[in-house]
């Protein structure tokens, strides 16, 4: 258990090796590991678990990471757990340095006949095996927490410009290698420096916020939304082609559009946005092209007019 929890950082391979283990120790047919990320409480490593068992896995993991160990004939008749799916289960905490990091559950979809026991001593040495790998969980989901800081923007909470150069690459790797298509999207916030002139930086930092927001509740799950610099924004799209990024682009301009910033502050200020479309191949053949390309598309729509999407290397600006 400590050579296997301890060969990654990667959370998902700690929490792998935890349910494996698991498996091998106890005859349960499924096992899943929780923990709590930046997203709140989430899988993290799994072992046989089927998607009928996945709710009262929840129910199980939630009531462990807040009472402790715990052990059920059948959840979906037991009053700890609410309204679930019928399974047997016992969940041990995951507890490193005095504290719970994280759940393993392990379930049967068949009920069992009596609450499954485990007298003082075996529960006790259960507990102490399952330690080395709730600190390699720890130690893996805390590097993963200053990973994120790294990449993310401190104002917005999007992602920052290293971290969009990053994904940017590989991800043209990617489509070049795949022959899938691959956009970028730059967004400029038209007039955005008239709110620095007029009411002060501090405003005009609280405007970027909402914008940003904005942006990312347009953009899909699949899409990678990043703060490029200053009032400057992007977002990568894998496997969209220009139709399709002009799409989220135009839905990202009518949001900006109809938004009135710093309501919160007495003031109502609109803005609009000018948005270039690059897409790989049709007009770039590598990161750097289809960066330029999307710069020169922005700025395009700026010097023709502003609020309004550009395609490199299409005909008019769409307003």
């Amino acid at each position: 258990m400590i050579r296997e929890v301890n060969s990654s950082l990667d959370p998902e391979r700690v929490a792998d090796a935890i349910t494996g283990h698991a498996a091998a120790w106890l005859p349960v047919p499924a096992w899943v590991v929780y923990a709590v990320d930046n997203a709140g409480v989430r899988t993290f490593g799994a072992h046989g678990v089927t998607a009928a068992l996945d709710p009262a896995a929840v129910a199980v993991g939630q009531w462990v990471l807040k009472h402790g160990f715990c052990a059920a004939a059948d959840v979906a008749t037991d009053y700890r757990f609410g309204e679930t799916a019928t399974a047997a289960a016992i969940g041990f905490p995951l507890v490193c340095r005095g504290r719970t990091v994280g759940a393993l559950v392990g379930l049967d979809r068949v009920p069992a006949s009596r609450e499954p026991r485990f007298t003082a001593s075996t529960q006790s040495a259960l507990l102490g095996a399952l330690e080395p790998g709730a600190i390699a969980l720890d130690n893996a989901l805390r590097v993963q927490r200053a990973e994120a800081l790294s990449v993310t923007d401190d104002l917005t909470q999007l992602y920052n410009s290293r971290y969009l150069s990053q994904v940017l690459r590989r991800e043209t790797k990617r489509a070049s290698r795949n022959g899938r298509p691959l956009s970028l999207l730059f967004i400029d916030l038209d007039g955005f420096k008239s709110i620095n002139d007029t009411h002060g930086h501090l405003y005009g930092s609280r405007a970027l916020v909402e914008a940003a927001g904005l942006i990312r509740l347009s953009a899909r799950e699949t899409d990678v939304v990043a703060r490029f610099g200053g009032d400057e924004f992007a977002l990568i799209l894998p496997d969209t082609g220009s139709e399709g990024a002009a799409a989220v682009g135009e839905r990202i301009r009518e949001r900006i559009n109809a938004h009135g910033f710093l309501q919160g502050d007495g003031l109502n200020i609109h803005l609009t946005v000018s948005v270039g479309v690059a897409t790989l191949p049709d007009v770039a053949a590598s990161t750097e092209g289809l960066i330029q390309a999307a710069d020169e598309a922005m700025y395009h729509v700026k010097e023709h007019g502003k609020n309004g999407i550009y395609i490199a290397g299409s005909g008019d600006v769409e307003a």
